[in-house]
């Protein structure tokens, strides 16, 4: 009975202890689970953490590297704002880069560095006013070959998608391919930049200035704009006077820079007949004698002095017979009326020599005044006598020098502002060469002479402007380079100043990384300023 009951029981106990074994195990197990489940979940809740630190700290970087960059775009803006010259050049501090730093709002006495570069935007050809020749230069420049088929060249075609409200709205001309429009560098960078805003005028490299060949310019977007922009007025801040508007008493209140009136009530007439003027060089082309002045007097002058036939000549040929055989009653009447017919003949027949008579005698033809008969008597002065009476009209109103005197006091266009001209202060040889009348040897001619050294104007400045900048377009002409008639193709293109700027400011950490950066057009006129574009990266 013992040995019977006592089996059962070992078998028992050898069972519970196996299976308290086996869930000493499995216990065991289990924690190790348990604990490695929670270390994963720890080692992710602080590499969670760790990343929200870290885009947190990130985005409190980009936040006070992005006012830093608004910081120095108001920066610029107030620079341009001071600058009181009535010319724009390189040599003003305007166009040095700028390095400054700001306060860190978050880290107590932490500081932010931001830089900021100022361009002018009058150094790019302007899409929406460029002639089309201007554009076919700048194609050539940048290695285009021209494909011509039913719809025209591409430069035609450009022009005829105008107007354009970005650079890049370019692209939609057919043609235009991302090499020309970009450059072959920048095709990578373009085509990020396109898959974002559309709102984008230009590609980040635009900030940099055009320089001498294809591959570090790029393309249109870097030596093209739409925002170039000058005031409508002179040196002086003067609205300046629309010959094609104007009427004759506001034409002859135009003003030489001698301060000498230039046209008379006459040549004032000349220029309102002549109307429309496409361009200030137009006014070479105006004949003093217009078509109606000359119709009025042309059956009274001649190139010869008139001959009188009087008594004297029949008397010489005549004497003898004639008065032996006619003195009696008809003597009186055959006499007096030679006489009078003769005295008529004399009136009808008399004539001004244009090619003799002095002011004071061409003064007595009708639309004649002193100031066309100076004109007239300088013409044959210096070209000789006419030929025939139609030549009178071959007599121009004015000279390239002339014009020179007084293109900054004159337009052709109403309005403000005037669009699409190239700064002469600031354009490099590349851009300058491509102007009507222009190559490079007369362009580098332009740079050589504003970055000479003035002393006149370092005084005048106290030596706040470098170089020589213009201050007037007729100092073209006292380049040797530059003859009359290559002022007469540029003239209508050129300014010595400018209004629209393309600010670049960036957040810059101390490793010297830009961080963040904000890019704006700013348009100046007097004391206002606006901003038609604006970005931030």
């Amino acid at each position: 009975m013992r040995k019977s009951t006592f089996q059962p029981q070992t078998e028992y106990s050898t069972i519970g202890l196996v299976c308290f074994r086996n869930s000493n195990g499995l216990s065991l197990i289990s924690t190790l689970w348990i604990l490695t489940v929670l270390s994963v979940l720890a080692m992710q809740m602080l590499y969670s953490y760790e990343l929200e630190n870290k885009a947190q700290r990130n985005f409190f970087d980009r936040v006070k590297h992005h006012y830093a960059a608004k910081t120095g775009f108001e920066f610029g803006v107030a620079k341009l704002a001071v600058d009181e010259t009535n010319f724009d050049s390189l040599g003003e501090s305007w166009s040095e880069p700028i390095q400054q730093q700001i306060e860190d709002g978050i880290q107590l006495g932490g500081f932010i560095n931001y830089q900021v570069t100022i361009t002018d935007e009058g150094t790019k050809i302007n899409l929406n006013a460029a002639e089309e020749d201007q554009i076919r230069n700048l194609l050539s420049y940048l290695g285009y070959q021209p494909e011509i088929n039913e719809l025209g060249d591409l430069a035609t075609r450009i022009v005829e998608g105008r107007p354009y409200r970005t650079i890049r709205d370019v692209a939609r001309v057919q043609g235009m391919t991302d090499e020309l429009l970009y450059g072959l560098q920048q095709q990578a960078a373009a085509a990020e930049a396109t898959s974002g805003s559309e709102s984008m005028t230009d590609t980040p490299e635009t900030a940099l200035p055009p320089t001498l060949t294809m591959t570090s310019v790029g393309g249109i977007v870097n030596v093209a704009t739409i925002y170039s922009v000058d005031t409508n007025t002179d040196a002086n801040g003067g609205q300046r006077v629309n010959i094609n508007s104007a009427n004759a008493n506001q034409i002859q209140q135009i003003r030489s820079n001698n301060n000498q009136n230039v046209f008379s009530q006459g040549e004032a007439n000349a220029i309102i007949q002549s109307r429309n003027h496409s361009g200030l060089s137009a006014l070479l082309d105006v004949q003093v004698v217009s078509d109606n002045v000359f119709n009025n007097i042309q059956d009274q002058i001649s190139i010869e002095d008139s001959v009188s036939t009087n008594d004297s000549g029949f008397d010489d040929g005549f004497s003898g017979g004639f008065d032996d055989g006619f003195s009696g009653g008809s003597d009186d009447e055959f006499g007096g009326g030679r006489n009078n017919n003769n005295s008529g003949e004399d009136e009808g027949d008399s004539k001004v020599n244009i090619n003799t008579a002095n002011s004071q005698d061409l003064q007595e033809l009708d639309g004649i005044d002193g100031g066309i008969a100076d004109r007239i008597i300088a013409h044959r002065n210096s070209q000789g006598n006419f030929q025939n009476i139609d030549a009178i009209k071959q007599v121009k109103l004015m000279t390239v020098r002339e014009l020179a005197s007084i293109v900054d006091k004159i337009t052709v266009k109403d309005g403000n502002t005037v669009n699409g001209l190239i700064n002469i202060n600031t354009a490099p040889v590349e851009i300058l060469q491509l102007l009507p009348g222009m190559d490079q040897a007369k362009a580098q001619a332009i740079v050589t002479r504003r970055e000479e050294e003035n002393p006149e104007i370092q005084e005048q400045y106290e030596g706040a402007v470098k170089g020589n900048p213009f201050s007037d377009i007729a100092q073209l002409l006292d380049i040797e380079e530059i003859d009359d008639q290559t002022f007469r193709e540029v003239v209508d293109w050129v300014t010595y100043r400018s209004h629209g700027y393309r600010i670049v400011a960036s957040g810059v950490d101390a490793g010297g990384k830009v961080v963040a950066t904000c890019v704006g057009i700013v348009v100046r006129n007097g004391n206002q300023v606006t901003i038609p574009y604006w970005r931030q990266d």
